[in-house]
């Protein structure tokens, strides 16, 4: 079975490689289909994707040192939801026309926050 922390390592490292790929698709195909705001929508999407595919990245260096810390890990899976839930509803909203994934984002945003959280109280209780 794979440890929890090359699972937040990988998938963090495979949410970057993607979130490049989705910029350059936006920088270059979005601009010529989409009006201004679309673009900016989807740009806040891959924008959060890779600064939170790098928060999973370094959580799982962390949980090197500290495999059972369950701070560490809640704050992996938080942060790997709220990456999907918000990226993702805003890449459905300009991407497939779909309004109401809109009403997601705010639920993924939560998750984020929620992760910084948990691993700010892992740093300052119990790191």
């Amino acid at each position: 079975m794979i440890a929890v922390e090359r699972i937040f390592i990988g998938i963090g490292a495979l949410l970057a490689f993607t979130a490049v790929g989705l910029g350059a698709f936006g920088a270059h195909a979005l601009a010529a289909s989409f009006d201004q705001q679309s673009v900016r929508i989807y740009e806040t999407g891959v924008q959060y994707q890779l600064v939170h595919a790098l928060g999973l990245i370094i959580v799982g260096v962390t949980m090197r040192a500290r495999p059972s810390v369950s701070a560490l890990k809640f704050s992996g899976w938080a942060m790997l939801s709220g990456i999907v839930l918000f990226s993702g509803s805003l890449y459905m909203l300009v991407l497939f026309d779909m309004s109401g994934a809109g009403m997601v984002a705010p639920f993924g945003g939560g998750m984020l926050l929620i992760s910084w959280l948990c691993l700010g109280y892992w740093a300052f209780r119990e790191g």
